[in-house]
């Protein structure tokens, strides 16, 4: 019956305007939930009704027209007189013509009628304009009792289908159904446990309850369900992929290891978490179930050591290793920043029949092609190293035999089959195997991002993934104080300025960032007729979506957004930073344009870089001291704090400085209050799903399906989840392929598509 389309089960007329609305089957209906519910209300007499109050009357109607209206909309009108014995009142109704003939029916003189509405006078006399009612001709006085105390659903209506009209098509689907026509994805054992109704029974008491305690329990079961649905999808692939794929087990390092030596020579102590987090990594790398770890950690937390020593693990044993990072600036930041790391173990070479060295190797879209082809060359014959690339990686040209393991930075700039590639195109050959051996098995896999992801965001977004959590930072680094200054305090700004040429003049390095490359002539006309919108220049910008939804949050600005270009120019001629050197980085820039603009920053020819939030990730300049973010409430939190990351860096003291317009109480300013006030990335991460709720958790859908969740919020229901999860995980160990759960695995299957069900596509 779910599958059935809804054209065979209500009028072709109702059935056509929600398949406008993607709406198609029973099941799509359904799932059509109430945002929420009402009642009629205590019943008042007509002589007691007040102006401005919302009132409840049962009369009869005295005398009904309808007309059409002079012009305009809506179309026709009806007029009506009822009374309750004692006294009169009036009511009126607005809409086409067509459904003017339909309340023509229902208020004939002599019907009897339940009315709700808000109270006006009109003419001295009392009215209720646009009420909702309920004919009562037919019912019984016990039925009009019982309608009285009857909660009545509110769906999110339009004006060709508005609530009443849903509702009805709501009860004449759910009269329909019957036992054998809703799957029941919850095992017996797991509804009694927590008292949860039948499915069939959800499903009625949702859409037609009698009182508040059955929708409530509806709720509570079809909330319950989400959760479980969602963490057997992800148990259930979990499962799947350690049953149908084998690993190379890379063996713990000894004393005398490529990854020993690094430890030997770093100059600094590796925190508790580094060790602790290695650690867990270490073992699951000898192992033959692939790993599939997310590793998240603050800003500065150290994920990039954590993730080299694991590298150093597989290519000490004689395998390789792949870092895919999402742009050609991060992977020479990553290249750069594990060279500096090895020190003189960043060079090929054996000791005693064994790998004591390693190469890194960057392979980007803009690297020369006699570079490629000696890369390509040196890793296709085997070569025991580390190859550092953006999506150049995913290129069939590019074969690893012996890869062991692929490590992905910033997960969320990649999409699901993105990040697969390296591990399922062909495996990796076991370089202990015999001479000749074809043996292919998955690399190891670990995720990162700077990005701390709330609890329950991990467990119902990355629960397919073990989750290694950094939560101290080195020593050495100093922390970030953080400053809120309003562009209308101008004086304020121009101390900006003269702080940052402090900065400078001690051997510091200043980011200066805008939400723009630059502002069109097209744009100032638009600014000139009060409007100012989002433009498609900006390649690079990763948090458009937070860009977009900030505009959309406050008015527009009295002035354009901070551009590079204008900045760029501004500063040049800036008088407190005469003399000083300002460069650009944005993502039209080539290739070798970003790499020598980083370059003349970090060694001081142009200590001040104006750029876009092409910087916002694993940019690594440890003289910066200053970042100072243009229009900062054009950001979301997790953006704002990244940028703040780019700083504080070495043992200097560091500060960042947010110049925003919004206004004080706005959704923006709290998001700003928040980001001045902490430094904890994971504190921020929950206010930013707080703030922002968590919308489409699952992704966006592919298929038409649906993918995001309809009653179960993380922000919410972390105990809910926690419960589920546990529960799946008993079901799954006893019947790992849902064979004696065909209702769960079928959920999976229709709640699911394919993309949504990898959980990690985040876009």
């Amino acid at each position: 019956m779910l599958s059935q389309p809804l054209s065979k089960v209500l009028g072709k007329k109702t059935a056509d305007e929600l398949i406008r609305q993607g709406l198609l089957t029973v099941g799509d209906l359904l799932h059509l939930l109430p945002r929420r519910y009402d009642t009629w209300g205590e019943l008042t007499e007509l002589a007691q009704l007040v102006e401005g109050e919302h009132a409840t009357v049962q009369a009869q109607v005295l005398r009904s027209t309808s007309r059409r209206t002079r012009g305009g909309r809506p179309a026709a009108l009806m007029e009506a007189t009822v009374t309750d014995g004692a006294s009169t009142m009036d009511i009126v109704l607005f809409g086409g013509a067509g459904l003017m003939s339909h309340y023509a029916k229902q208020l004939a003189p002599g019907t009897t009628v339940l009315l709700s509405g808000k109270v006006g006078l009109r003419r001295g006399r009392r009215q209720l304009a646009s009420p909702r009612f309920q004919v009562l001709d037919d019912l019984s006085e016990d039925e009009r009792e019982a309608l009285l105390a009857r909660p009545l659903p509110i769906y999110p209506g339009t004006d060709a289908l508005p609530s009443w009209k849903l509702a009805i098509a709501m009860r004449t689907v759910v009269d329909q159904l019957g036992d054998e026509d809703v799957p029941e994805p919850l095992p017996a054992e797991v509804r009694a446990a927590h008292r949860l109704v039948d499915a069939l029974t959800a499903w009625r008491w949702i859409h037609c309850p009698q009182d508040g305690e059955q929708w409530r329990a509806a709720r509570r079961r079809l909330r319950y369900e989400e959760a479980f649905v969602l963490q057997a999808a992800l148990a259930r692939r979990r499962v799947e992929h350690e049953s149908t794929h084998a690993a190379v087990a890379w063996s713990l390092p000894g004393p005398q290891s490529l990854r020993a030596d690094l430890d030997a020579a770093l100059p600094f102590r590796l925190t508790a978490g580094q060790v602790r987090v290695g650690e867990e990594i270490a073992t699951a790398l000898d192992s033959t179930v692939p790993m599939q770890r997310l590793l998240q950690g603050d800003v500065g937390s150290g994920k990039t050591l954590v993730a080299l020593r694991a590298m150093l693990q597989v290519v000490g044993a004689g395998g390789q290793a792949a870092l895919l990072a999402p742009t050609e600036v991060l992977a020479a930041q990553h290249r750069a920043s594990l060279e500096h790391l090895l020190g003189p173990l960043a060079r090929g070479g054996m000791l005693d029949g064994a790998v004591r060295a390693t190469r890194v190797h960057l392979l980007t879209g803009s690297t020369p092609a006699p570079r490629r082809r000696e890369v390509l060359a040196a890793l296709a014959g085997g070569e025991p190293s580390i190859l550092v690339g953006t999506h150049a990686l995913l290129n069939e040209s590019v074969q690893l035999p012996f890869l062991g393991l692929v490590v992905v930075d910033e997960q969320h700039r990649f999409g699901v089959a993105q990040r697969d590639a390296l591990r399922e195109r062909g495996g990796v050959t076991d370089p202990q195997a015999l001479p000749g051996s074809q043996e292919r098995r998955t690399p190891h896999l670990l995720v990162m991002t700077a990005t701390p992801i709330p609890r329950t965001i991990a467990m119902t977004v990355f629960g397919d993934l073990d989750t290694a959590v950094l939560d101290e930072t080195p020593g050495g680094r100093s922390p970030v104080a953080t400053h809120l200054v309003p562009w209308e305090r101008e004086p304020w700004v121009e101390g900006i300025w003269r702080r940052a040429a402090r900065e400078v003049a001690t051997g510091g390095r200043v980011y200066v960032v805008c939400p723009r490359i630059d502002v069109t002539d097209e744009e100032l006309t638009d600014l000139a007729h009060g409007s100012l919108g989002v433009g498609a220049d900006e390649p690079d910008t990763a948090g458009l979506e937070d860009l977009v939804s900030a505009l959309g949050e406050d008015p527009s600005p009295a002035r354009p957004l901070a551009a590079v270009t204008e900045w760029a120019e501004r500063l040049a001629a800036e008088p407190a930073l005469e003399g000083v050197g300002v460069g650009t980085l944005t993502g039209r820039m080539s290739p070798a344009e970003k790499t020598a603009a980083m370059e003349d920053f970090a060694s001081g020819r142009t200590p001040v870089l104006v750029a876009t939030t092409v910087v916002e990730v694993g940019v690594d300049v440890p003289g910066a001291t200053m970042m100072v973010i243009l229009d900062a409430d054009r950001f979301g939190l997790s953006q704002l704090h990244q940028l703040r990351g780019r700083v504080g860096r070495g043992d200097r003291p560091s500060l960042c400085v947010a110049v925003a317009g919004c206004e004080v109480g706005s959704p923006a300013y709290h998001r700003l209050k928040a980001f001045a006030e902490t430094l904890d990335g994971f504190a921020l991460a929950e206010v930013d799903l707080e703030l922002r709720s968590e919308g489409n958790v699952l992704g966006a859908a592919q298929s038409g399906r649906r993918s995001d969740l309809d009653l179960l919020r993380v922000t919410r229901d972390a105990r809910v989840i926690e419960q589920a999860r546990g529960e799946v995980q008993a079901v799954i160990a006893r019947d790992p392929g849902l064979e004696h759960h065909p209702d769960l695995a079928a959920a999976i299957t229709e709640r699911l598509d394919e993309e949504s069900q990898a959980y990690l596509e985040r876009a």
